[in-house]
């Protein structure tokens, strides 16, 4: 088949497309967060309006979060498009490089099969929902495509583009600009389900809420994300993700870990940050009257730099987080000093590894191989015994954070880098 250009619609610089998602699919269970599932996802809202159903044909499986991926891609191309015409068509032609590249996924031959895979899940995938249908009784039925296929140049045999027509539902819930959400590009180099699509569900849900953020029960999270885990291990999954805080453009942080249903909180970072005390600013200097001599500064002699203190080693966004932090982990006696409680009452030699909770010392140990803990745990000690207004309410947490600051700002000067 040879095609002219005229058949293809203008492209835009796919480098420079701002990505965009749509609101309705980030926070409810729409794709599985495993890669192998067949099991429906069946979701019912606590109150009871809002239903979605997703089934699996059993020779392609279900669309995952990481296909996903690729609707993101059609979601910012049409938000794209949309400022450039009024007329546009489900229907779409795009090369498939071009939608690896901005999803980055590499454009290797064993890429463009799993693209290939990847689509025949969406197409194959059925969801019913009453989500934007009219009225609060009657239901949708789609897939996420309602077809696929290659043009191809049959003389050269080369794919010239990928031809795909997008569901009615998600088309239509695109144009409506007040729909789609921005993403961070950050979010594609995120590898588990559950990280993928809490990210998601944060941005949908803490994205308008300022500083204050969005708390959520865990137990609403497991139902809202349709994964199979059990909910202890569901629980441990937020908890790591929570601990490594590291999701693109949010803060979260667990509340209430040892009620029955703890909570997690989530803000938008750039407010989080924002919220923080800041220093007040240093006073001008006063210029000397016209006419005034000045005093020659004294020369000064030559004094050798004193090693790096915590608070040269931690950032002022993670210094932040920690005078931010409720004190329990000190307290102050009668005479107005600092004391330390039971729980870090220890002497000068106590080891990190008899302080720091197990598993964030085995983390620690992990994500930050090649640092004398036991040094710097006594400099961290110093720094928030005798500066910091308020103490850290989880030590072992907030050691984890200090070396996390002091691994990305001094790891090429460990022995080996």
């Amino acid at each position: 088949m040879q095609l002219s250009f005229e058949m293809f619609t203008p492209l835009p610089d796919f480098g420079d497309m701002s990505l965009r998602d749509y609101q309705e699919t980030m926070q409810r269970p729409f794709f599985s967060l495993a890669k192998k599932r067949i099991k429906p996802i069946q979701y019912l809202s606590p109150n009871g309006q809002v239903s979605v159903h997703v089934s699996a044909n059993p020779h392609y499986g279900m669309a995952t979060i990481w296909d996903a991926d690729i609707m993101i891609f059609f979601a910012s191309y049409l938000n794209e498009q949309r400022q450039r015409s009024n007329q546009l068509s489900p229907t779409i032609r795009v090369h498939p490089a071009d939608i690896m590249k901005l999803i980055r996924r590499d454009t290797s031959g064993r890429a463009y099969e799993r693209l290939r895979d990847a689509l025949d899940r969406l197409q194959a995938t059925t969801i019913k929902t009453n989500i934007c249908a009219k009225g609060k009784s009657r239901e949708v039925t789609f897939s996420w495509i309602d077809s696929w296929t290659q043009l191809i140049d049959e003389r050269r045999n080369k794919v010239l583009c990928i031809e795909v027509t997008l569901a009615k539902w998600f088309f239509d819930g695109v144009l409506d600009q007040k729909s789609v959400l921005s993403v961070d590009p950050a979010y594609f180099d995120l590898k588990g389900g559950i990280e993928r699509w809490l990210y998601r569900a944060a941005r949908k849900h803490a994205g308008g809420n300022g500083p204050e953020g969005f708390t959520i029960g865990f137990d609403t999270l497991l139902q809202k994300s349709g994964s199979e885990q059990v909910p202890a291990k569901f629980k441990a999954s937020l908890l790591a993700i929570a601990r490594a805080d590291a999701l693109p453009e949010l803060h979260i942080e667990v509340r209430d870990e040892k009620s029955a249903n703890p909570k997690l909180w989530m803000v938008m970072r750039k407010d989080w940050l924002a919220s923080m005390p800041q220093p007040a600013p240093a006073p001008a200097p006063v210029a000397p009257a016209a006419g005034t001599r000045t005093a020659r500064p004294a020369p000064q002699r030559y004094r050798p730099e004193p090693p790096p203190t915590p608070e040269d080693l931690v950032s002022p966004a993670d210094m932040a987080a920690l005078v931010a932090s409720t004190a329990n982990a000190f307290r102050v006696s009668s005479d107005g000093k600092q004391r330390a409680t039971p729980e870090r009452s220890r002497n000068r030699a106590a080891k990190a590894r008899d302080v720091i909770d197990a598993a964030t010392y085995e983390a620690i140990r992990r994500d930050f191989p090649g640092w004398d803990l036991d040094i710097l745990m006594n400099r961290f000690d110093n720094y928030i015994a005798n500066n910091l207004p308020e103490l850290p309410a989880n030590y072992s947490k907030r050691f984890y954070f200090f070396m996390k600051s002091h691994h990305q700002r001094n790891k090429h000067s460990l022995p080996g880098q």
